[in-house]
C-alpha cells in the first residue's frame, strides 16, 4: 500500500467515524453470502465468517444478504446468531444499501456475488471487501476493476493468489486468507448424540470418511433433465467413481482390521448418501462391513460438525467437511482432483501438504491408506498436527479481521 492510498484510506476511515459517532451507531455489515443449502460446505461459509465477525468486530451490525438458506438453514443460523438481521425481499435490500456502511463478499468458490458487488458499487459507491475466495475464471475487465477497488481481497488458497498476482491485479490489500468455513462453530449435540449412540459410535474410537464423485451431481440432486454438459460429467463420474473410491474402502478395511476404531461413511452433499453406500459400503467384505456406519439421511452443518468433534479424525473425498474439522481442531486427511478448482491446495498453506493427496497421481494414492492408518493409530499426534495447523489458522483470520476493523473505523 502507497502512502498516498494510506492517507486516502485513513482519511475516509476518519470521517466514517465521525458520522458513526454524530449518529450514535455501530459501524453496519453488508454481508453477501449463503450460496446453497444442498452442501454443508457451502452452509458453512455463513456462520462460519459470522463466528469471526461476532469474535473480533462485537460492535458491528450484520445484515445477512443470502442467496439461499432455506430447509432449516435460516432456523439454524438464528439458534446460533440471535441478533442476525437477514434481507431477502427486494425493499430490504435496498434498505440495506441505504443503510449500511461497508459490503463484505463472503466465502465462496469464487468470486460469486460479483454481479451484485458491482450492484453495490454503482448505487453507492461506498466501500467493499472480498474475503476467501478462490480464482477460478479468466480475470474480466468488470472482475478486474471490482477486484483493484476492493478495501482488501483476500484469497483462499495460494495458488489464485499467485494467479491474482500473475494477472497484474492491483487491489491495495491482496492476501492469503482461510476459507470462511474454517470459523464454524455450530453445534448439535443432542442429534449427533443420539445417531452415535443408536448405531453404536463411541466417542474418540471411530473415524469419519466421506465419498464424492468428481463432479456433484446438481442436476438428480434437483431433479432435474440433464444437460449436453451434464451428459459429459456423467461420463466422466462412471470413469473414475472406482478409480477414486477403492483406496477410501482399502483404508476402511485397514482401520478396522488393525485397530479398534469404527468407520462413519458419512455425506457432505445430497447426492452423497447413495454413493457411499454404493461405493464405499456394499462393496466391503463382512468382516469389515460389521464395523462400518452408514449414514443413509442428509444432515445439517450444526449435527455434522457435533459428530466431526467426537471421532477420531477424517479422510474422503470432500474439502469443506475437512476444513470444519481442522476449525474445531479435529485431523483431517483431503483427497482431490484435478476436476476440481484449487480449493484443496489451501492445504499446504495451512500446513498439511503431507495430509493431501492428488488423486490423479498414483504414487500419492498409494499414500493413503498408510497415511489414514497413522492417524488412526496415533490419534494423540494427530491431533498436534491438527492443532498446529488450527494455529496458523486462527492468526490469519485475526489478522484479516484486524484489515477489516480498519476498513470500517
Amino acid at each position: 500500500m502507497n502512502r498516498r492510498h494510506f492517507l486516502q484510506l485513513s482519511f475516509a476511515a476518519a470521517l466514517r467515524a465521525s458520522v458513526h459517532a454524530a449518529e450514535k451507531r455501530p459501524a453496519r455489515i453488508l454481508l453477501r453470502s449463503g450460496w446453497q443449502t444442498v452442501n454443508i460446505g457451502d452452509i458453512g461459509h455463513t456462520p462460519g465468517i459470522l463466528h469471526l465477525l461476532e469474535q473480533y468486530l462485537p460492535e458491528a451490525e450484520v445484515r445477512l444478504w443470502p442467496t439461499n438458506i432455506g430447509d432449516g438453514v435460516e432456523e439454524m443460523l438464528r439458534r446460533r446468531f440471535p441478533k442476525l438481521i437477514v434481507v431477502k425481499a427486494p425493499e430490504e435490500i435496498h434498505t440495506a444499501f441505504t443503510e449500511c456502511d461497508f459490503f463484505l463478499h463472503g466465502s465462496g468458490s469464487g468470486f460469486v456475488a460479483q454481479k451484485h458487488l458491482g450492484q453495490w458499487v454503482a448505487e453507492t459507491g461506498k466501500p467493499y471487501g472480498i474475503y476467501g475466495i478462490s480464482l477460478t475464471t479468466t480475470v474480466t475487465p468488470e472482475s478486474r476493476k471490482l477486484i483493484d477497488g476492493a478495501r482488501f481481497t483476500y484469497f483462499r488458497d495460494g495458488h489464485s493468489l499467485e494467479w491474482a498476482k500473475q494477472e497484474g491485479l492491483a487491489c491495495p490489500i491482496m492476501e492469503y486468507a482461510p476459507d470462511g468455513a474454517f470459523g464454524v462453530d455450530l453445534r448439535n449435540d443432542a442429534a449427533a448424540t443420539a445417531f452415535l449412540k443408536a448405531n453404536g459410535l463411541e466417542e474418540g474410537k471411530f473415524l469419519c470418511v466421506i465419498p464424492r464423485l468428481r463432479f456433484t451431481p446438481y442436476w438428480k440432486i434437483h431433479g432435474k433433465p440433464m444437460k449436453p454438459e451434464d451428459e459429459v460429467k456423467t461420463k466422466r463420474n462412471e470413469e473414475m467413481k472406482e478409480h477414486d473410491h477403492a483406496p477410501l474402502r482399502a483404508a476402511i478395511a485397514a482401520v478396522v482390521r488393525e485397530t479398534s476404531m469404527k468407520v462413519l461413511v458419512c455425506p457432505e452433499d445430497q447426492s452423497q448418501m447413495e454413493i457411499g453406500k454404493v461405493m464405499l459400503v456394499d462393496p466391503l467384505p463382512d468382516d469389515v462391513k460389521a464395523r462400518v456406519v452408514w449414514r443413509k439421511d442428509y444432515w445439517l452443518t450444526d449435527e455434522a460438525v457435533s459428530t466431526y468433534v467426537r471421532s477420531a479424525g477424517l479422510f474422503g473425498l470432500e474439502m469443506h467437511s475437512p476444513i470444519m474439522c481442522i476449525g474445531n481442531g479435529v485431523p483431517a486427511i483431503v483427497c482431490r482432483f484435478v476436476d476440481q478448482t484449487f480449493k484443496g491446495l489451501m492445504w499446504r498453506d495451512i500446513g498439511l501438504g503431507d495430509w493431501l493427496f492428488d488423486m490423479d497421481v498414483e504414487e500419492e494414492v498409494a499414500r493413503i491408506v498408510p497415511t489414514v492408518l497413522a492417524m488412526a493409530k496415533d490419534p494423540a499426534a494427530a491431533k498436534a498436527k491438527a492443532a498446529k495447523a488450527l494455529e496458523f489458522v486462527h492468526q490469519r483470520q485475526r489478522e484479516t479481521m484486524g484489515v477489516l476493523k480498519t476498513a470500517l473505523a
